[in-house]
């Protein structure tokens, strides 16, 4: 029993625990979402989401991975002044992007009014003002560590906002703008948490000093680049397809294996929550050996864990479709001719190679080579739109957009382990000997070290 507590407690699990019920959350509200709203508005909905998460990613990339990086390694008054500066550069994009999209919004008001993005350009400058403060909250607790305070913000955040999902399905009928109205209300009060509870360092702001404001910005040009290239690779498809003859409704039909993909992500997101404070610690103080353990560790457990995964999506692909969107998206559809259980089952194989190319991103950052990992993710970006502009326009096929998710993930896993074995000299065996070791290692663990004899091996916290 006391080593399950243990277990229990460890940061991987509590990470885990924490995006497994957001995503429970996240994937059930979809569902209801896509059996309450027609299916045009539907995607004016997925539109406004994928908008506003590629915003974000410029608002929080500039200094969230930086001050992860630094503050793992950071003294109490160098902790201070990079919190501050953390929250003051944070405030200075947020009022900067939500001018450029409220200035657009009036410039060109007639395309807007007549694509698939009112309701993001409407809306979007006032959430970017009321979710700042829980954003800068959630990398200040993950830098320390504190995943049982960033499972509180998500669970009021998304807790919140499931139950008025679930109010809506069965009682209110409520409009796409009254649920963008009800997202502002949610945000306002998660933020209102954070600031009562002081972490989202707001009331460091005064600290920020030239130093440490230059230290996130030099860092985060690069991690910025790389965080809104990593969001075009996930949403790309959706921006091209929003643009394409193919329309809102392929759109609405595209986001249903999207969805589904998080659930192969959240162990994914729960580990590399983890992994880079950690690897980040060990770069800073040279401990190069303990960043390539850790990297090997943390990618050979997730390549196993994303076979099982992967098996398990791809063989019950179409229960995963019916309970995300009912019935009337399983099958061909007789409009658009798209398959979207066969979209599931090529983003299945897809996520067998998630884990090594996401770590091999999260070990550049960790030992300082953001430019690097900006190059790989560059590289990506390119290879993503070539191949959906030839799937959409010369293929007319969403199962296309998917495989070209598959070339632009081996591109990177190759250019990843090719610049990272240049810093640690990896040995690419070494991921799958170092994975088997640390489920061995769980296993004695909860076997009381019964069958301990047979490996000596324990996973470095």
């Amino acid at each position: 029993m006391k080593k399950l507590k243990k277990i229990i407690r460890e940061d991987n699990f509590l990470s885990l625990m924490g995006n497994v019920v957001i995503a429970i959350l996240g994937i059930v509200g979809f569902a209801l979402l896509t059996r309450s709203l027609p299916l045009d508005v539907f995607g004016e909905w997925v539109l406004f989401i994928a908008a506003g998460g590629f915003v974000e990613m410029f608002r929080f990339g500039i200094t969230n991975t930086g001050l992860i990086r630094y503050l793992s390694g950071a003294d109490d008054s160098s902790r201070t002044q990079l919190i501050g500066s953390n929250a003051l550069i944070g405030l200075g994009a947020t009022i900067l992007l939500a001018a450029i999209i409220f200035l657009c919004n009036i410039i060109f008001n007639e395309p807007i009014k007549n694509s698939g993005y009112q309701v993001f350009f409407d809306w979007y400058p006032l959430l970017a003002f009321l979710n700042l403060p829980w954003n800068n909250a959630l990398v200040v607790l993950q830098a320390d560590r504190m995943y049982g305070k960033i499972l509180v913000l998500k669970v009021i955040n998304s807790g919140t906002f499931f139950l008025v999902l679930l109010a809506n399905y069965f009682f209110l009928n409520l409009t796409l703008t009254q649920l963008v109205w009800a997202m502002l209300a949610i945000n306002a009060l998660t933020s209102l948490v954070s600031l009562i509870a002081g972490w989202d360092g707001l009331k460091f702001i005064r600290k920020a000093s030239v130093n440490t404001n230059k230290t996130l910005l030099h860092f985060g040009k690069y991690t910025t680049f790389t965080l809104i290239g990593t969001n075009l690779l996930r949403n790309a498809d959706t921006l091209i397809i929003s643009l394409s003859p193919l329309g809102n409704v392929a759109v609405a039909l595209y986001s249903i294996p999207l969805k589904l993909t998080e659930l192969q992500q959240i162990p994914l997101r729960s580990f590399v929550a983890t992994a880079f404070p950690k690897m980040s610690k060990e770069s800073v103080h040279g401990k190069i050996d303990k960043v390539k353990e850790l990297f090997y560790v943390y990618s050979g457990a997730l390549s196993y864990l994303f076979v099982f995964i992967s098996i398990f999506t791809f063989v019950f692909a179409e229960f995963f479709v019916f309970l995300l969107s009912g019935d009337q998206y399983l099958g061909t559809d007789p409009i658009t001719g798209f398959n979207v259980t066969d979209i599931v089952r090529v983003f299945s194989i897809y996520g067998l190679l998630l884990p090594i190319d996401r770590m091999t991103g999260i070990g550049l950052d960790s030992i300082n080579k953001p430019n690097i990992n900006a190059l790989k993710v560059l590289f990506m970006v390119v290879a993503n739109v070539i191949g959906d502009l030839i799937a959409i326009f010369a293929f007319k096929s969403l199962i296309m957009v998917a495989v070209a998710s598959i070339l632009f993930t081996i591109i990177g896993i190759w250019m990843g382990m090719y610049f990272l074995d240049k810093e640690l000299n990896l040995k690419f065996k070494e991921i799958f000997t170092s994975g088997i070791l640390f489920y061995v290692s769980i296993f004695n663990k909860l076997t009381n070290n019964k069958y301990s004899k047979f490996v000596d091996f324990e996973f470095k916290k």
